[in-house]
C-alpha cells in the first residue's frame, strides 16, 4: 500500500471515529438527561426495554473481544478454536434463558439497585458482610478493569493514528466520562445499544463479503476457508488442534470452562437482566441477546479464518491485527473505517459499564450509608454516584499512567475466575437451594478470590483452567458452608 493510500485511509478513519464518538457522547448525554435519582443512574429506574437490555449486554459483554480477540484466535489456531466459541454461547444461552428472567423478577421483588444489593437483601442473614466483601471485591477489580480499557484505548489510537499512548489514554477517558456521568446506566446501555448494531453489521456482513473475495481472487492464499485450514497443516485444520490424548482434553476443557463465568456471575451482565422493564420485554430480551450471539460468533470465527485463507497462517504479525486487515482488503477505506472505529467502540462499551458498575456498588453499598445514614433523598443519591463515577473515572486513569500495563492486565486476568465464577456459585445456589444462606456466602466470596490468586500465581493455570478450578472449588465450599453454618432465625432465604 502506497504512502498516500496509508494517510488517506488514516484520515478517512480519523473522520468516521471523530463523527462516530461525537454520536456517541450527544447520544448519551441526552438519554442521561432523564435520570432523576440513584435508581436511575445504577439500574435505569428498571425500564430498560427488552431490545435495548440484550444488545446493551452483549456490547458489554463481547465488546473488542468479538471483534479482535476471536477473530484473532481464529487466525492463530485455525479451526480448533471453536472450542472456546461454543463454551462462550454456551453460557450466553445459559444466561439469557435461565438466568434473565430470573434475576429480573429477584431485583423487582427486593427492589434491589445493584448486582451485590441483590445479594445483600435477598441473603439479610449476613447482608453487611456481603456488602462489604462483595463490592469492595468487585470494585477492586473492576477498577483496573477500566484502567485496562483506558490502556487499549491508548495503544489503538496510536496503532491508527500515532498518537502518543498516554495522550490516547486521556482522549478515551474524556469520552466516556460525560455521558457515564450524566445519565448512568441508562445512558450507557442507549450507547452500548448503537455499538452493538455497528458489531453485529461487521460480524455479518464481512464474512459473507469475504467469502466472495478469497473465492474470486487469485492472489489470495487459499480460495475457500476449508482448503485454507487444510493448507496450513493440522494445528489449524482439526478440531483438536493437532492435540491428542490428555493434552487434548486439556486444551477443550480450558477453552470451554468459559461457559462458566456467563452463569449470571458477572456483575456488569447480570445488572442488564435486573434492569428490564417486564417479563414481555424479559422474553424479547432473551430472543434478541440469543440470535446475536450466535450470529456473531460464527461471523468472528469466519472473519479469522478468511484472514488464513486471505494473508496465510504466517502472513500477520499480530493475529489480533486480522479484523482490521481483513477490513481494509474487503472493503473501500471509508467503510473499512466504519467496521474498525466499531471496534474501537466496543472496547469504550465495557469501560463506561465496569465504571459505572464499580461507581454504582461503591456508592450505594459503602458510602451512602454513611454519608446519607437515615437521610436518604433520590437526588442526593444521584449526585453521590455521578461523584464518586468521576473519582472512579480519574483514579483509573492515573493508576493506568502510574501501574505497568503488565500488572494490570495480570490483575484483569483474574477477574473472569475470581469474580464470574465465584458470583455464578452464589448466584446459582441462591437462585434454585433453599438450605442455602446468608452465612455461607462471606467465606464462598472469600474462597473464590484466594484460590483463583493461588491457582493462577502457582502456575497450575498451565495444566487445568482457574476458570473451571475455581467454580469447582467454590461450589464445593459453598455446599460445606451452608451446611456448616447455621443460618439466623431471620433468615430471608427460606
Amino acid at each position: 500500500m502506497s504512502g498516500d493510500s496509508i494517510v488517506e485511509g488514516q484520515t478517512q478513519i480519523l473522520l468516521v471515529l471523530v463523527l462516530y464518538l461525537l454520536f456517541l457522547i450527544g447520544f448519551g448525554v441526552y438519554q442521561g438527561r432523564k435520570a432523576k435519582s440513584g435508581k436511575d443512574f445504577a439500574i435505569a429506574g428498571r425500564q430498560l426495554p427488552g431490545w435495548i437490555a440484550a444488545l446493551s449486554e452483549r456490547a458489554t459483554g463481547e465488546s473488542a473481544w468479538a471483534l479482535l480477540g476471536l477473530p484473532g484466535f481464529a487466525y492463530a489456531a485455525g479451526l480448533s478454536a471453536i472450542w472456546v466459541a461454543v463454551g462462550c454461547v454456551a453460557g450466553i444461552i445459559v444466561a439469557w434463558t435461565v438466568f434473565a428472567g430470573r434475576l429480573r423478577r429477584e431485583a423487582e421483588k427486593y427492589d434491589a439497585t445493584t448486582f451485590i444489593d441483590y445479594i445483600a437483601k435477598r441473603h439479610s442473614d449476613a447482608e453487611k458482610w456481603i456488602r462489604i466483601l462483595g463490592s469492595v471485591t468487585v470494585v477492586f477489580f473492576f477498577f483496573f478493569y477500566v484502567g485496562a480499557q483506558f490502556l487499549g484505548g491508548g495503544k489503538t489510537l496510536n496503532a491508527l493514528f500515532g498518537v502518543d499512548p498516554k495522550i490516547g489514554m486521556l482522549i478515551t477517558a474524556v469520552i466516556i466520562l460525560p455521558y457515564t456521568v450524566l445519565g448512568g446506566l441508562k445512558s450507557v446501555a442507549y450507547t452500548d445499544t448503537v455499538q452493538a448494531i455497528v458489531m453485529i453489521l461487521t460480524l455479518t456482513i464481512a464474512p459473507i463479503v469475504g467469502l466472495v473475495y478469497i473465492a474470486n481472487h487469485p492472489d489470495v492464499f487459499a480460495h475457500s476457508v476449508s482448503s485454507a485450514l487444510e493448507m496450513s497443516g493440522p494445528e489449524y485444520s482439526t478440531i483438536l488442534g493437532g492435540l491428542v490424548g490428555g493434552a487434548a482434553f486439556v486444551f477443550v476443557i480450558a477453552e470451554f470452562s468459559w461457559f462458566f463465568g456467563y452463569l449470571g456471575g458477572m456483575p456488569q451482565l447480570s445488572i442488564r437482566f435486573m434492569a428490564i422493564k417486564d417479563e414481555k420485554n424479559a422474553r424479547l430480551a432473551r430472543n434478541v441477546g440469543v440470535s446475536w450471539t450466535v450470529l456473531a460468533y460464527i461471523g468472528a470465527l469466519l472473519i479469522g479464518w478468511i484472514g488464513i485463507a486471505i494473508f496465510g497462517p504466517t502472513g500477520l504479525e499480530d493475529q489480533e491485527a486480522v479484523m482490521p486487515s481483513v477490513m481494509l482488503k474487503l472493503f473501500p477505506p471509508f467503510l473499512a473505517a466504519i467496521f474498525i472505529t466499531g471496534a474501537i467502540a466496543a472496547m469504550l462499551s465495557t469501560a463506561d459499564s465496569l465504571l459505572i458498575l464499580s461507581a454504582t456498588e461503591l456508592s450505594e453499598n459503602l458510602l451512602r450509608p454513611f454519608v446519607y445514614k437515615d437521610d436518604f433523598d433520590p437526588k442526593r443519591s444521584l449526585r453521590l454516584s455521578r461523584i464518586t463515577t468521576v473519582a472512579l473515572g480519574v483514579i483509573a486513569l492515573v493508576t493506568a499512567y502510574l501501574v505497568p500495563s503488565k500488572l494490570i492486565y495480570t490483575i484483569v486476568g483474574y477477574t473472569w475466575a475470581g469474580i464470574g465464577d465465584t458470583f455464578s456459585v452464589i448466584v446459582i445456589m441462591t437462585l434454585f437451594w433453599k438450605r442455602f444462606h446468608g452465612r455461607a456466602v462471606p467465606p464462598t466470596i472469600v474462597t473464590g478470590l484466594l484460590f483463583t490468586i493461588f491457582w493462577i500465581s502457582s502456575g497450575l493455570e498451565k495444566v487445568v483452567s482457574a476458570r473451571l478450578m475455581t467454580f469447582i472449588v467454590t461450589a464445593v465450599i459453598a455446599v460445606i458452608a451452608t451446611y456448616a453454618l447455621k443460618p439466623k432465625e431471620a433468615s430471608a432465604t427460606a
